[in-house]
């Protein structure tokens, strides 16, 4: 539950925003993190000291079920000498530490990270005549939260996030979202860490697709050339109705090249899935790891988010399909590897996941892997951005402490080898596959990218390789018996 109201009106739970008039007595009162990211909000709007202000009835440290303590709306007139139009500025209060008293955020120093150390943003197209700003996207922000504090992952710049559906509920063609810096909030020092804001930009599928295949800053630099796809400030308008392809025809060849070229920055997904030992006799089932994942394909993190999430796994309790998590990060911004070199599993993957003195590593005869749809529908992705360029792919769970995970021969920290390429590590599959495999499964599997032809349940097999890839209904993974 949330309500509406001025930032200068008294909440139930918390004090108002001290505007440059407000009594010192009173500002002394005021929670250190949030009056931090109000100085940069004043700072940025000095002429709207008490925005209206979408509020958490009950805060989530009294039980709540709203991350975000607040989030405000701000009337941006933009620049329309630079293609900006003017736009309403959302900001999320509560993913940073607002309070230092380990309330919500544990508190580790000034130095590092203020709680996840970052706010979400969202800038709006401003329709004509429209005197307030719609509060939908407080509520978007708010599942982004929810998502952030249950599974302890964060977002970086160049993220991106499968959502499905339009994101303000209408027939808008913008139904998922890239993360991005905010081109004028700036990094905030508070009492607790740094801050600082990442702005969510709605997209298209096509976009998203793009995304995926090559990577997401790409895609962004793409949206910023279009003035009516976003601009220079990347400013969503729900009433677009054309992808930046149809647009300009020309920028689905800068993306092709870019594929070509560097490959996916895509490092694996979380998806609905499940993998079966056809080696091991059905009654042994002392280490089944016939799992299933219970969401959509998101993004994974890098070493230490991996690690985490195989060890609790996620409980969601919000949208069935969950944003995808950063792959590596290197001074805040997502990247890969340059193709020159070889990728390492020791590196961004999971080395760590389990112990290696607790679980023995088996080697497997036959594989049998199970993929939902859109899941089976990443695997060209998986083959032709990752593992031609020499790199590693994982399929992950969010219910569940299993991974699968496509090596290429040029990956270090493997532990499928040429000579065994199934090998299972407790719960983490690998299959190794060399350059003429994957070329080979190519071929056979061109009929995955193209969904609306494709007719479920769906199966491939590599007798020789002794390897069965099936693509089935989504009921079948959302069965208990499965």
């Amino acid at each position: 539950m949330a309500e509406l109201r001025p930032s200068g009106a008294p909440g139930p739970t918390a004090p108002p925003a001290p505007g440059p008039t407000a009594p010192p007595a009173f500002a002394s009162l005021f929670p250190p993190g949030l009056h931090a990211i109000y100085g940069e909000c004043r700072r940025l709007y000095p002429d709207q000291p008490n925005p209206l202000q979408v509020t958490a009835i009950v805060k989530y440290w009294l039980g709540g079920p709203d991350p975000l303590d607040y989030v405000s709306m701000y009337r941006n007139v933009g620049s329309p000498s630079a293609n900006i139009p003017e736009h309403w500025h959302y900001i999320s209060f509560g993913l940073s530490d607002l309070y230092g008293d380990n309330r919500v955020h544990e508190f580790t120093g000034t130095d590092g990270p203020s709680g996840f150390g970052f706010e979400l943003t969202f800038r709006l197209k401003r329709e004509t005549g429209e005197s307030a700003p719609p509060t939908w996207p407080a509520e978007l922000m708010q599942g982004l939260a929810r998502y952030v504090f249950q599974s302890e992952n964060t977002f970086c710049s160049g993220d991106h996030v499968s959502w499905h559906s339009p994101l303000d509920n209408s027939e808008s063609r913008i139904q998922h979202m890239l993360l991005t810096e905010d081109p004028q909030m700036q990094p905030v020092q508070t009492p607790f860490g740094v801050v600082t804001f990442l702005q969510i930009v709605g997209v298209c599928t096509e976009e998203l697709h793009s995304a995926q295949q090559w990577n997401g800053q790409g895609i962004l630099e793409l949206l910023r050339t279009v003035p009516i796809a976003g601009g220079p400030w990347l400013i969503t308008d729900m009433r677009r109705g054309e992808t930046i392809f149809e647009i300009d025809p020309h920028l689905q060849e800068r993306v092709d090249k870019g594929i070509e070229t560097d490959g996916s920055n895509l490092s694996g997904v979380s998806a609905k899935c499940a993998w079966d030992d056809l080696s091991r006799p059905p009654e042994d089932d002392e280490d089944s790891r016939s799992i299933c994942i219970g969401t959509q394909p998101r993004r994974l993190s890098g070493k230490e988010q991996i690690r985490e999430t195989l060890r609790r796994g996620l409980e969601i309790n919000s949208k069935p399909v969950l944003p995808p998590i950063n792959p590596q990060r290197q001074n805040g911004l997502a990247h890969d590897r340059a193709p020159s070199r070889k990728d390492s599993l020791e590196s961004d993957s999971s080395t760590a996941i389990i112990p290696h003195e607790l679980i023995r590593t088996r080697q497997l005869e036959s594989v049998h892997l199970k993929f939902n749809q859109e899941s089976g529908a990443l695997i060209p992705l998986c083959l032709r951005g990752r593992l031609l360029h020499g790199r590693h792919f994982t399929y992950k769970s969010i219910t569940g402490d299993m991974a699968i995970t496509f090596v290429s021969t040029g990956v270090e920290g493997a532990f499928a080898t040429e000579e065994h390429p199934y090998a299972a590590h407790g719960p983490w599959l690998q299959i190794l596959l060399t350059e003429e495999f994957v070329e080979k499964m190519l071929e056979d599997l061109e009929d995955l990218t193209s969904p609306e032809e494709f007719k479920l349940p769906k199966e491939y097999s590599w007798p020789e390789k002794k390897l069965k890839v099936s693509i089935l209904p989504d009921v079948v993974f959302d069965s208990p018996l499965h």
